[in-house]
Protein backbone atom coordinates (compact mmCIF):
# COMPACT_ATOMS: atom_id res chain seq x y z
CA UNK A 1 0.00 0.00 0.00
CA UNK A 2 1.32 3.46 -0.90
CA UNK A 3 0.36 6.86 0.42
CA UNK A 4 -1.90 7.36 -2.57
CA UNK A 5 -3.91 4.24 -1.65
CA UNK A 6 -5.15 5.63 1.66
CA UNK A 7 -8.04 8.05 1.89
CA UNK A 8 -7.05 10.68 4.50
CA UNK A 9 -10.71 11.30 5.30
CA UNK A 10 -11.26 7.72 6.48
CA UNK A 11 -10.68 6.68 10.14
CA UNK A 12 -7.16 5.37 10.70
CA UNK A 13 -8.22 2.46 12.93
CA UNK A 14 -5.93 0.45 15.18
CA UNK A 15 -3.12 0.71 12.60
CA UNK A 16 -2.68 4.34 13.65
CA UNK A 17 -1.96 3.61 17.32
CA UNK A 18 0.29 6.31 18.67
CA UNK A 19 -0.87 8.94 16.19
CA UNK A 20 -2.87 11.92 17.51
CA UNK A 21 -6.21 10.76 16.06
CA UNK A 22 -5.84 7.06 16.93
CA UNK A 23 -8.89 5.35 18.49
CA UNK A 24 -8.88 5.17 22.28
CA UNK A 25 -9.25 1.40 22.39
CA UNK A 26 -5.99 1.00 20.39
CA UNK A 27 -4.05 3.11 22.86
CA UNK A 28 -5.71 1.27 25.76
CA UNK A 29 -4.62 -2.07 24.29
CA UNK A 30 -1.04 -0.85 24.09
CA UNK A 31 -1.11 0.33 27.70
CA UNK A 32 -2.45 -3.04 28.81
CA UNK A 33 0.55 -4.61 27.06
CA UNK A 34 2.94 -2.28 28.91
CA UNK A 35 3.52 0.05 25.96
CA UNK A 36 3.02 3.79 26.41
CA UNK A 37 1.51 5.09 23.13
CA UNK A 38 2.68 8.61 23.98
CA UNK A 39 6.31 7.39 23.84
CA UNK A 40 6.11 5.93 20.36
CA UNK A 41 8.19 7.57 17.66
CA UNK A 42 5.39 7.38 15.07
CA UNK A 43 4.13 10.77 13.86
CA UNK A 44 2.83 12.43 10.73
CA UNK A 45 5.40 13.75 8.25
CA UNK A 46 4.57 16.99 6.53
CA UNK A 47 1.73 19.30 7.52
CA UNK A 48 -1.09 17.39 9.29
CA UNK A 49 -3.65 20.07 8.48
CA UNK A 50 -3.40 19.71 4.71
CA UNK A 51 -1.40 18.12 1.96
CA UNK A 52 1.79 20.02 1.27
CA UNK A 53 1.88 21.61 -2.19
CA UNK A 54 4.53 20.50 -4.66
CA UNK A 55 6.41 23.78 -4.21
CA UNK A 56 6.18 25.58 -0.86
CA UNK A 57 5.80 29.37 -1.34
CA UNK A 58 7.70 30.42 1.84
CA UNK A 59 10.62 28.21 0.84
CA UNK A 60 10.66 29.56 -2.69
CA UNK A 61 10.48 33.15 -1.39
CA UNK A 62 13.40 32.73 1.03
CA UNK A 63 15.46 30.93 -1.55
CA UNK A 64 14.72 33.43 -4.29
CA UNK A 65 15.54 36.40 -2.07
CA UNK A 66 18.76 34.77 -0.89
CA UNK A 67 19.90 33.91 -4.42
CA UNK A 68 19.05 37.41 -5.67
CA UNK A 69 21.08 39.06 -2.91
CA UNK A 70 23.94 36.62 -3.48
CA UNK A 71 23.98 37.36 -7.22
CA UNK A 72 23.89 41.12 -6.56
CA UNK A 73 26.78 40.97 -4.10
CA UNK A 74 28.80 38.72 -6.41
CA UNK A 75 28.21 41.12 -9.32
CA UNK A 76 29.39 44.09 -7.27
CA UNK A 77 32.54 42.25 -6.23
CA UNK A 78 33.37 41.52 -9.89
CA UNK A 79 33.03 45.16 -10.96
CA UNK A 80 35.12 48.20 -10.11
CA UNK A 81 32.68 49.10 -7.32
CA UNK A 82 34.31 48.46 -3.96
CA UNK A 83 31.89 47.29 -1.29
CA UNK A 84 32.97 48.49 2.18
CA UNK A 85 33.77 45.70 4.60
CA UNK A 86 31.25 47.01 7.13
CA UNK A 87 28.52 46.46 4.51
CA UNK A 88 29.85 43.27 2.96
CA UNK A 89 30.19 41.38 6.27
CA UNK A 90 26.57 41.73 7.50
CA UNK A 91 25.31 41.30 3.92
CA UNK A 92 27.23 38.01 3.59
CA UNK A 93 25.86 36.80 6.92
CA UNK A 94 22.28 37.71 6.00
CA UNK A 95 22.56 36.03 2.60
CA UNK A 96 24.11 32.95 4.15
CA UNK A 97 21.36 32.62 6.75
CA UNK A 98 18.57 33.06 4.20
CA UNK A 99 19.98 30.46 1.85
CA UNK A 100 20.95 28.00 4.60
CA UNK A 101 17.50 28.10 6.19
CA UNK A 102 15.89 27.43 2.81
CA UNK A 103 18.44 24.69 2.03
CA UNK A 104 17.70 22.93 5.31
CA UNK A 105 13.94 23.02 4.67
CA UNK A 106 14.48 21.71 1.13
CA UNK A 107 16.62 18.81 2.34
CA UNK A 108 14.11 17.80 5.03
CA UNK A 109 11.26 18.03 2.51
CA UNK A 110 13.22 15.92 0.04
CA UNK A 111 13.90 13.26 2.67
CA UNK A 112 10.22 13.09 3.66
CA UNK A 113 9.00 12.76 0.09
CA UNK A 114 11.72 10.25 -0.75
CA UNK A 115 10.68 8.20 2.29
CA UNK A 116 7.04 8.31 1.17
CA UNK A 117 8.03 7.30 -2.36
CA UNK A 118 10.15 4.36 -1.14
CA UNK A 119 7.63 3.38 1.55
CA UNK A 120 10.15 3.59 4.39
CA UNK A 121 9.14 3.01 7.99
CA UNK A 122 8.60 6.19 9.97
CA UNK A 123 11.62 5.62 12.18
CA UNK A 124 13.89 5.17 9.14
CA UNK A 125 12.46 8.32 7.56
CA UNK A 126 12.96 10.35 10.72
CA UNK A 127 16.55 9.21 11.15
CA UNK A 128 17.46 9.92 7.51
CA UNK A 129 15.87 13.37 7.66
CA UNK A 130 17.72 14.17 10.87
CA UNK A 131 21.10 13.14 9.45
CA UNK A 132 20.54 14.83 6.08
CA UNK A 133 19.60 18.12 7.76
CA UNK A 134 23.18 18.50 9.03
CA UNK A 135 24.55 18.93 5.49
CA UNK A 136 24.40 22.77 5.63
CA UNK A 137 26.29 22.65 8.93
CA UNK A 138 29.02 20.47 7.42
CA UNK A 139 29.35 22.80 4.45
CA UNK A 140 29.75 25.85 6.70
CA UNK A 141 32.52 24.06 8.60
CA UNK A 142 34.17 22.99 5.34
CA UNK A 143 34.38 26.56 4.09
CA UNK A 144 35.61 27.83 7.46
CA UNK A 145 38.58 25.44 7.72
CA UNK A 146 40.74 27.32 5.16
CA UNK A 147 39.81 30.66 6.76
CA UNK A 148 40.62 29.71 10.35
CA UNK A 149 40.99 26.06 11.42
CA UNK A 150 40.86 26.89 15.17
CA UNK A 151 37.64 28.86 14.63
CA UNK A 152 36.09 25.92 12.76
CA UNK A 153 36.91 23.57 15.66
CA UNK A 154 35.55 26.00 18.26
CA UNK A 155 32.31 26.42 16.27
CA UNK A 156 31.80 22.64 16.20
CA UNK A 157 32.44 22.33 19.94
CA UNK A 158 30.38 25.35 20.99
CA UNK A 159 27.45 24.16 18.86
CA UNK A 160 27.26 21.08 21.11
CA UNK A 161 26.73 23.36 24.11
CA UNK A 162 24.27 25.56 22.23
CA UNK A 163 22.16 22.56 21.25
CA UNK A 164 22.30 21.17 24.80
CA UNK A 165 20.93 24.46 26.12
CA UNK A 166 18.25 24.55 23.41
CA UNK A 167 17.27 21.00 24.37
CA UNK A 168 17.08 21.90 28.05
CA UNK A 169 15.03 25.06 27.51
CA UNK A 170 12.68 23.48 24.99
CA UNK A 171 12.04 20.35 27.06
CA UNK A 172 11.17 22.51 30.06
CA UNK A 173 8.31 24.15 28.13
CA UNK A 174 6.87 20.93 26.71
CA UNK A 175 3.40 19.87 27.87
CA UNK A 176 3.84 17.52 30.84
CA UNK A 177 1.84 14.53 32.01
CA UNK A 178 0.21 14.19 35.42
CA UNK A 179 3.61 13.34 36.89
CA UNK A 180 5.14 16.55 35.54
CA UNK A 181 7.12 14.75 32.86
CA UNK A 182 7.28 14.59 29.06
CA UNK A 183 8.62 11.12 28.34
CA UNK A 184 10.95 10.59 25.42
CA UNK A 185 10.75 7.56 23.09
CA UNK A 186 12.47 4.56 24.69
CA UNK A 187 15.02 3.99 21.88
CA UNK A 188 16.31 7.53 22.40
CA UNK A 189 16.59 7.23 26.16
CA UNK A 190 18.46 3.92 25.89
CA UNK A 191 20.84 4.54 23.00
CA UNK A 192 20.99 8.24 23.87
CA UNK A 193 22.27 7.54 27.37
CA UNK A 194 25.03 5.33 26.00
CA UNK A 195 26.24 7.82 23.42
CA UNK A 196 26.23 10.67 25.93
CA UNK A 197 28.44 8.57 28.20
CA UNK A 198 30.82 8.11 25.27
CA UNK A 199 30.82 11.84 24.51
CA UNK A 200 31.47 12.82 28.12
CA UNK A 201 34.30 10.27 28.41
CA UNK A 202 35.94 11.29 25.13
CA UNK A 203 35.82 14.96 26.03
CA UNK A 204 37.28 14.33 29.48
CA UNK A 205 40.06 12.05 28.18
CA UNK A 206 41.13 14.44 25.43
CA UNK A 207 40.97 17.48 27.71
CA UNK A 208 42.98 15.82 30.48
CA UNK A 209 45.65 14.54 28.07
CA UNK A 210 45.99 17.97 26.45
CA UNK A 211 46.18 19.65 29.85
CA UNK A 212 48.81 17.20 31.15
CA UNK A 213 50.99 17.69 28.07
CA UNK A 214 50.61 21.48 28.15
CA UNK A 215 51.52 21.83 31.83
CA UNK A 216 54.52 19.48 31.77
CA UNK A 217 57.80 19.16 29.95
CA UNK A 218 56.25 16.91 27.31
CA UNK A 219 57.33 18.11 23.82
CA UNK A 220 53.89 17.60 22.27
CA UNK A 221 51.72 20.72 22.48
CA UNK A 222 49.53 20.52 19.36
CA UNK A 223 47.40 18.18 17.28
CA UNK A 224 49.04 16.55 14.30
CA UNK A 225 46.99 15.74 11.21
CA UNK A 226 47.12 12.08 12.21
CA UNK A 227 45.81 12.89 15.70
CA UNK A 228 42.82 14.75 14.29
CA UNK A 229 42.02 12.09 11.71
CA UNK A 230 42.31 9.23 14.23
CA UNK A 231 40.04 10.89 16.81
CA UNK A 232 37.60 11.88 14.07
CA UNK A 233 37.36 8.35 12.70
CA UNK A 234 36.87 6.98 16.21
CA UNK A 235 33.96 9.35 16.84
CA UNK A 236 32.39 8.52 13.47
CA UNK A 237 32.64 4.82 14.30
CA UNK A 238 30.73 5.40 17.53
CA UNK A 239 28.10 7.38 15.63
CA UNK A 240 27.62 4.56 13.11
CA UNK A 241 26.99 2.03 15.88
CA UNK A 242 24.66 4.52 17.61
CA UNK A 243 22.53 4.90 14.48
CA UNK A 244 22.34 1.12 14.17
CA UNK A 245 21.27 0.74 17.81
CA UNK A 246 18.74 3.55 17.46
CA UNK A 247 17.17 2.01 14.36
CA UNK A 248 17.20 -1.43 15.96
CA UNK A 249 15.50 -0.02 19.06
CA UNK A 250 12.81 1.67 16.97
CA UNK A 251 12.21 -1.57 15.07
CA UNK A 252 11.85 -3.60 18.28
CA UNK A 253 9.32 -1.15 19.70
CA UNK A 254 7.37 -1.25 16.45
CA UNK A 255 7.36 -5.05 16.50
CA UNK A 256 5.97 -4.94 20.05
CA UNK A 257 3.17 -2.62 18.90
CA UNK A 258 2.27 -4.90 16.01
CA UNK A 259 2.23 -7.91 18.31
CA UNK A 260 0.15 -6.22 21.01
CA UNK A 261 -2.46 -5.08 18.48
CA UNK A 262 -2.29 -8.34 16.47
CA UNK A 263 -2.00 -6.35 13.25
CA UNK A 264 -2.47 -8.17 9.97
CA UNK A 265 -0.06 -7.72 7.06
CA UNK A 266 -2.53 -5.32 5.45
CA UNK A 267 -2.81 -3.27 8.65
CA UNK A 268 0.98 -3.14 8.93
CA UNK A 269 1.16 -1.73 5.40
CA UNK A 270 -1.61 0.72 6.29
CA UNK A 271 0.36 1.81 9.36
CA UNK A 272 3.44 2.32 7.22
CA UNK A 273 1.52 4.52 4.80
CA UNK A 274 -0.43 6.50 7.42
CA UNK A 275 2.52 8.61 8.53
CA UNK A 276 2.90 10.05 5.02
CA UNK A 277 -0.78 10.93 4.68
CA UNK A 278 -0.10 14.69 4.55
CA UNK A 279 2.98 14.38 2.29
CA UNK A 280 2.49 15.37 -1.34
CA UNK A 281 2.97 12.47 -3.75
CA UNK A 282 6.12 13.56 -5.55
CA UNK A 283 7.81 12.54 -8.76
CA UNK A 284 11.45 11.53 -8.84
CA UNK A 285 12.18 14.80 -10.65
CA UNK A 286 10.65 16.90 -7.89
CA UNK A 287 12.51 14.94 -5.19
CA UNK A 288 15.77 15.38 -7.09
CA UNK A 289 14.97 19.07 -7.44
CA UNK A 290 14.55 19.49 -3.69
CA UNK A 291 17.80 17.60 -3.07
CA UNK A 292 19.61 19.69 -5.67
CA UNK A 293 18.30 22.96 -4.28
CA UNK A 294 19.26 21.89 -0.78
CA UNK A 295 22.80 20.95 -1.78
CA UNK A 296 23.41 24.04 -3.90
CA UNK A 297 21.93 26.23 -1.17
CA UNK A 298 24.14 24.59 1.44
CA UNK A 299 27.24 25.34 -0.64
CA UNK A 300 26.33 28.95 -1.43
CA UNK A 301 25.08 29.70 2.08
CA UNK A 302 28.10 28.07 3.69
CA UNK A 303 30.45 30.09 1.49
CA UNK A 304 28.75 33.33 2.53
CA UNK A 305 28.92 32.52 6.25
CA UNK A 306 32.62 31.70 5.83
CA UNK A 307 33.11 35.02 4.06
CA UNK A 308 31.54 36.79 7.03
CA UNK A 309 34.00 34.99 9.32
CA UNK A 310 36.95 35.93 7.09
CA UNK A 311 36.05 39.61 7.05
CA UNK A 312 35.37 39.65 10.79
CA UNK A 313 38.68 38.01 11.72
CA UNK A 314 41.03 39.38 9.06
CA UNK A 315 39.64 42.84 8.28
CA UNK A 316 37.95 43.84 11.53
CA UNK A 317 40.38 41.92 13.78
CA UNK A 318 37.47 40.59 15.83
CA UNK A 319 38.24 38.15 18.60
CA UNK A 320 38.22 34.71 16.96
CA UNK A 321 36.45 33.13 19.93
CA UNK A 322 33.70 35.76 19.95
CA UNK A 323 33.25 35.30 16.20
CA UNK A 324 33.10 31.53 16.65
CA UNK A 325 30.46 31.87 19.39
CA UNK A 326 28.27 33.97 17.10
CA UNK A 327 28.70 31.64 14.14
CA UNK A 328 28.00 28.59 16.32
CA UNK A 329 24.47 29.88 16.84
CA UNK A 330 23.93 30.05 13.09
CA UNK A 331 25.72 26.73 12.46
CA UNK A 332 22.99 24.93 14.41
CA UNK A 333 20.22 26.53 12.36
CA UNK A 334 19.15 23.25 10.76
CA UNK A 335 18.20 21.76 14.15
CA UNK A 336 16.39 24.93 15.17
CA UNK A 337 14.34 25.01 11.96
CA UNK A 338 13.23 21.39 12.37
CA UNK A 339 12.50 22.03 16.05
CA UNK A 340 10.30 25.02 15.31
CA UNK A 341 8.41 23.43 12.42
CA UNK A 342 7.72 20.24 14.38
CA UNK A 343 6.60 22.13 17.48
CA UNK A 344 4.37 24.41 15.43
CA UNK A 345 2.52 21.36 14.11
CA UNK A 346 2.22 19.85 17.58
CA UNK A 347 4.69 17.06 16.84
CA UNK A 348 6.41 17.40 20.21
CA UNK A 349 8.04 13.98 20.10
CA UNK A 350 9.72 14.71 16.76
CA UNK A 351 10.77 18.17 17.96
CA UNK A 352 12.27 16.76 21.14
CA UNK A 353 14.03 13.94 19.29
CA UNK A 354 15.55 16.40 16.83
CA UNK A 355 16.70 18.75 19.56
CA UNK A 356 18.38 15.81 21.27
CA UNK A 357 19.79 14.68 17.93
CA UNK A 358 21.31 18.13 17.57
CA UNK A 359 23.60 17.22 20.50
CA UNK A 360 24.57 13.71 19.42
CA UNK A 361 24.98 14.50 15.72
CA UNK A 362 27.21 17.50 16.31
CA UNK A 363 29.33 15.57 18.83
CA UNK A 364 29.71 12.43 16.73
CA UNK A 365 29.28 13.63 13.14
CA UNK A 366 29.99 17.37 12.80
CA UNK A 367 32.92 17.44 15.25
CA UNK A 368 34.73 14.43 13.70
CA UNK A 369 34.07 15.84 10.22
CA UNK A 370 35.70 19.08 11.36
CA UNK A 371 38.71 17.24 12.77
CA UNK A 372 39.18 15.13 9.65
CA UNK A 373 38.76 18.18 7.38
CA UNK A 374 41.41 20.08 9.34
CA UNK A 375 43.69 17.04 9.23
CA UNK A 376 43.34 16.75 5.45
CA UNK A 377 43.87 20.49 5.02
CA UNK A 378 46.95 20.38 7.23
CA UNK A 379 48.46 17.37 5.46
CA UNK A 380 47.67 17.91 1.80
CA UNK A 381 46.42 21.43 1.10
CA UNK A 382 48.11 24.09 3.22
CA UNK A 383 50.44 22.74 5.91
CA UNK A 384 51.97 26.24 6.27
CA UNK A 385 48.73 27.88 7.42
CA UNK A 386 49.69 30.33 10.19
CA UNK A 387 47.13 28.82 12.61
CA UNK A 388 48.28 25.23 12.12
CA UNK A 389 48.92 22.91 13.83
CA UNK A 390 46.08 23.29 16.33
CA UNK A 391 47.61 24.06 19.71
CA UNK A 392 46.52 22.62 23.03
CA UNK A 393 45.19 26.06 23.88
CA UNK A 394 43.20 27.11 26.92
CA UNK A 395 40.01 27.42 24.88
CA UNK A 396 40.34 23.95 23.29
CA UNK A 397 41.11 22.30 26.63
CA UNK A 398 38.21 24.07 28.33
CA UNK A 399 35.72 23.21 25.60
CA UNK A 400 36.61 19.53 25.76
CA UNK A 401 36.73 19.29 29.56
CA UNK A 402 33.37 21.03 30.01
CA UNK A 403 31.72 18.39 27.83
CA UNK A 404 31.82 16.07 30.83
CA UNK A 405 29.66 18.12 33.25
CA UNK A 406 27.31 19.24 30.46
CA UNK A 407 26.67 15.74 29.13
CA UNK A 408 26.66 14.25 32.64
CA UNK A 409 23.61 16.35 33.50
CA UNK A 410 21.82 15.05 30.41
CA UNK A 411 22.80 11.48 31.25
CA UNK A 412 21.30 11.77 34.72
CA UNK A 413 18.09 13.17 33.29
CA UNK A 414 17.72 10.43 30.71
CA UNK A 415 18.31 7.83 33.39
CA UNK A 416 15.46 9.42 35.33
CA UNK A 417 13.38 8.83 32.19
CA UNK A 418 12.16 12.38 31.68
CA UNK A 419 13.08 15.76 30.30
CA UNK A 420 14.32 18.75 32.24
CA UNK A 421 12.54 20.63 35.02
CA UNK A 422 13.29 24.19 36.15
CA UNK A 423 16.26 23.19 38.33
CA UNK A 424 17.78 21.05 35.58
CA UNK A 425 17.43 23.85 33.05
CA UNK A 426 19.01 26.33 35.46
CA UNK A 427 21.99 24.01 35.98
CA UNK A 428 22.48 23.61 32.23
CA UNK A 429 22.34 27.36 31.67
CA UNK A 430 24.77 28.00 34.53
CA UNK A 431 27.32 25.55 33.09
CA UNK A 432 26.97 27.11 29.64
CA UNK A 433 27.25 30.70 30.87
CA UNK A 434 30.28 29.85 33.01
CA UNK A 435 31.99 28.30 30.00
CA UNK A 436 31.25 31.31 27.80
CA UNK A 437 32.45 33.75 30.46
CA UNK A 438 35.75 31.84 30.85
CA UNK A 439 36.26 31.64 27.08
CA UNK A 440 35.61 35.32 26.47
CA UNK A 441 37.58 36.45 29.50
CA UNK A 442 40.64 34.22 29.28
CA UNK A 443 40.47 32.10 26.15
CA UNK A 444 42.93 32.53 23.34
CA UNK A 445 42.93 30.59 20.10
Amino acid sequence: MTTADHDPLQPIGVAGAGLPDAPHHADATLRDAGIDPDRLSIAYFGDPARKSPAVRPPLALRLGLGFALWAGLALLNRTAIEVPAWIEAPAALLIGLLILSAACTALVTASQRLAARLDWDHYVAGTVAEVLSTLPELVVIGFLVPVSPPTALIIALVTIYNNAVVFSIYSFFLPKDRHGKFLMPLPITKAGTQILVAGAAMGLILGLVMMAMSFSDHPKNAFTALDLSAVGMLLLGIFGVYIYRLMHGYARVEESVRGALALTEQQIETRRALVYRPVHESSWGLIAGYLGVGMVGAVLGGEQVAEFARISIQDFQFNAIATALVLAIFAGMSEYIILWESHRKGEYGIALANSFGGITQVMFMVLPFTMIAIGIYQSWINPNHPELPLLFSFSNILLLLFLFPMLFVLIELLEEDHTLDVLDTTIMLAIFLLLIALLLGYGAV
